[in-house]
């Protein structure tokens, strides 16, 4: 959950550093000192629900300034609030797509170093519902579904015409939007990024494998913490 949030916040503050003149830099930044405050609420001792009940402030406050990283397109790419199940916007289309491709990798990950992925922590076990595989991902979400969701707006390699509205209010991509997504995501678990915890040079790709076998050895006593994934 920590990793979640200090990411999200990473977020928040490349779009400061890269886009201040483009967006509403004082609302961005408040958002981002809330998400620090949230980090040091999550060092004290505190119940499951409590620790849920912040990550789902946290959320909120994120959330509340994601359509301002949305830097051109805006007119057709405008995100009001995270909705799913199903997603009613183009932002959130995308989002859920992404959101469940890292799933399935996270889960894959899981399942390779020997853990269960439908026994989570943070997110209630129900069936049919892979918990821990959820819980990982977390970390993942803003770095890789968030960010690349923005690129695909920003850069214009996605655009209005690939998606369509169904008479239930669904938001959908065509073919060619969601092979375009597809690329775009395997090419960014392609690219190196040095890990924060084992000071290496790995593919993004990797990242799951790295941060299920990480979790293993956490729970099975090998050790002391599990350390989430930071992006700097």
């Amino acid at each position: 959950m920590t990793g979640k949030i200090a990411n999200c916040r990473t977020v928040l503050s490349r779009a400061l550093r890269d886009h201040s003149d483009k967006i509403d830099a004082d609302a961005v930044s408040k958002a981002s000192q809330r998400l620090a405050h949230y980090i040091v609420r999550l060092n004290a001792e505190l119940t499951l629900d409590i620790s849920r009940g912040i990550e789902g402030e946290s959320a909120s406050t994120y959330f509340g300034v994601f359509n301002q990283l949305i830097t051109s397109q805006k007119d057709d790419f405008r995100f009001r609030e995270r909705n799913r199940r199903p997603p009613l916007d183009t932002v959130n289309c995308l989002l859920s797509f992404l959101y469940t491709l890292l799933m399935h990798d996270v889960r894959s990950a899981l399942e390779g170093v020997g853990l269960d992925p439908a026994v989570g922590f943070l997110h209630r076990d129900r069936p049919g519902r892979y918990g821990l595989a959820l819980d990982l991902m977390e970390e993942f979400r803003p770095f890789i579904a968030d960010r690349l969701t923005l690129s695909l707006i920003n850069l214009g390699q996605v655009q209005a015409k690939g998606f369509q509205k169904k008479e239930s209010g669904a938001v959908w991509m065509d073919d060619d939007t969601r092979k375009a997504v597809l690329v775009a995501y395997q090419k960014r678990k392609q690219e190196e990024i040095l890990h924060p915890f084992l000071n290496e040079k790995v593919t993004v790709g990797l990242l799951f494998h790295i941060q299920a076998l990480l979790m293993a050895r956490y729970l099975r006593g090998d050790m002391d913490n599990y350390p989430p994934f930071l992006w700097k």
